[in-house]
């Protein structure tokens, strides 16, 4: 539910920044390696010396038309590089090498999904190429350093059409796109370390009016969450000012997240204000359709058509087809499992569903490591499970084999028999053992008897502990139900 007038409808535009994930920038060969020493990734062409000139990055161009095509965009054939003047202390140059009048991407959308289950699609403006701006830390002793690593680090800019209604649709959208472009793999979508970057542009007008209102621009925003929050705020103070008959003036806010507010920056500028014209260092990007269908061989399953044939093939919930498919690496984890499972079925899929979300996850989570170096393999986890259904362990057991195979990256059948934990599953064997659970608690047996039936349970554990967890717990529960119904005639 909103927090504003329902009178009132607001109007959301996102322009999101993903930084790629080349090894070099976008104009030269210095490494794009974050973190590094400030200033120490740096050379003439980044810094736009006299004299130097960029030569254009291929992989740039390889991955922007991967968004492209991932997005449905149109692809031009040809698009031009264009200087953005504006002066700030980051910017070296005085300029940013960007795309204006000819983008190299148009047209297209995002689909989201709405909580009711309905699909929403969001229409993109543009997606163009660019390379990054240095950094600015301020510094209580020295006021402000200057850190120019990130200059020329390639980006590609995102542009929605002004179709988002809401801050939590703007949400759906910013993780849509963050789910796509690490799908990609041509991003790593991390907000806090400002590889993914979103700007928004908000106007508030009444609902069922066509004309838009005057709209702001809110910067600095660093999660989703602040997102969603500096949204919220805005609109509302929109609608505040327009309620009391104040105007709403463009301009430009920073989203102060510590006191949950957005500060005004400075008055907005008009695109023309940057005075783009096209780089004459920089030759047009000719694209063929040879390489457009090279790309779109490279392309991964898209994610909620991955989510959807997960749910129809594997019969699990939806609910888990949503978890697993969040992020790229876990699914194709999950389909690893899936894969060499012994028996498909839809019982244990949700066996292997049950336990990458649970077991897996709470490791990957807790160590905060990457799927990638995760110590149990899919096949080993699927020859694990294997081993539950066909009887050769047990679940209790499994739990126990699981840790030991993360600290020795063994395969299952090798940890059971080093550690003799094979399911007893001879029929005499447990027979003598729940005859004797039985003897020895005969207070609690004659309470079963007599009406007390949740005392089943604790015959069940019982039985179980005295065979040390390796009891085979369906033919423990059917030997002492037939016991107990023997003591019952």
């Amino acid at each position: 539910m909103s927090s504003w007038d329902p009178k009132y409808e607001p109007v959301i535009g996102l322009e999101v920044h993903a930084q790629l994930l080349t090894q070099s920038k976008a104009f030269c060969g210095c490494s794009t390696n974050f973190g590094a020493e400030p200033n120490s990734n740096v050379c003439p062409v980044c810094l736009g010396l006299p004299g130097v000139l960029p030569v254009l990055n291929l992989s740039l161009v390889d991955y922007v038309i991967r968004m492209g095509l991932a997005t449905h965009c149109s692809i031009a054939p040809r698009s031009i590089f264009a200087r953005k003047n504006y002066f700030y202390p980051d910017l070296p140059k005085g300029y940013q090498i960007s795309q204006y009048e000819e983008p190299i991407c148009s047209g297209g959308f995002v689909e989201i999904e709405l909580e009711d289950g309905l699909r929403k699609r969001i229409g993109l403006t543009r997606i163009h190429m660019e390379e990054d701006a240095g950094k600015l830390i301020h510094d209580i002793d020295v006021d402000t350093l200057v850190d120019v690593n990130r200059c020329g680090i390639p980006l590609i800019e995102i542009v929605s059409e002004p179709e988002i209604r809401s801050p939590h649709e703007a949400y759906l959208y910013l993780a849509k796109i963050r789910q796509i472009v690490t799908y990609l793999g041509i991003c790593d979508g991390n907000m806090e370390e400002g590889s993914l970057r979103c700007d928004a542009n908000v106007s508030v007008r009444l609902s069922g009016e066509s004309e838009l209102g005057t709209k702001t621009e809110v910067k600095n925003m660093n999660s989703f969450r602040f997102v969603e929050k500096a949204l919220e705020y805005e609109i509302g103070r929109q609608i505040g000012l327009i309620e009391s008959g104040e105007k709403v003036v463009q301009e430009t806010l920073l989203w102060d997240s510590g006191q949950g507010i957005a500060v005004p920056m400075r008055s907005k500028e008009e695109a023309h204000d940057y005075r783009y014209f096209p780089d004459p260092d920089l030759i047009p990007v000719i694209v063929t359709k040879e390489w457009i269908e090279n790309m779109s061989t490279t392309l991964p399953e898209d994610p909620t058509a991955r989510r959807d044939r997960f749910v129809a093939e594997f019969k699990i919930p939806k609910y888990d087809a949503d978890l697993l498919t969040a992020e790229k690496p876990l699914a194709d984890y999950f389909e690893g499992v899936i894969t060499n499972l012994k028996t498909k079925n839809e019982e244990n899929y949700k066996l292997a569903s049950n336990w990458t979300m649970g077991d897996v996850l709470r490791v990957v989570n807790t160590e905060k490591i990457l799927l990638v170096d995760f110590p149990v393999a899919p096949a080993h986890l699927a020859e694990m499970i294997n081993m539950i259904v066909d009887g050769t362990i047990s679940g209790k057991i499994a739990k126990d084999v699981f840790e030991e195979m993360l600290k020795t990256k063994e395969p299952p059948r090798a940890v059971v028999e080093r550690k003799g934990l094979l399911q007893v599953s001879d029929t005499a064997a447990l027979e003598g053992i729940v005859d004797q659970v039985l003897k020895q608690n005969a207070v609690q047996v004659a309470e079963f008897l007599g009406g007390k039936t949740q005392l089943f349970g604790f015959l069940v554990g019982e039985s179980m502990k005295a065979t040390k967890g390796k009891g085979n717990p369906k033919i423990v529960n059917e030997l002492l139900r037939k016991k107990l119904e023997e003591l019952k005639k």
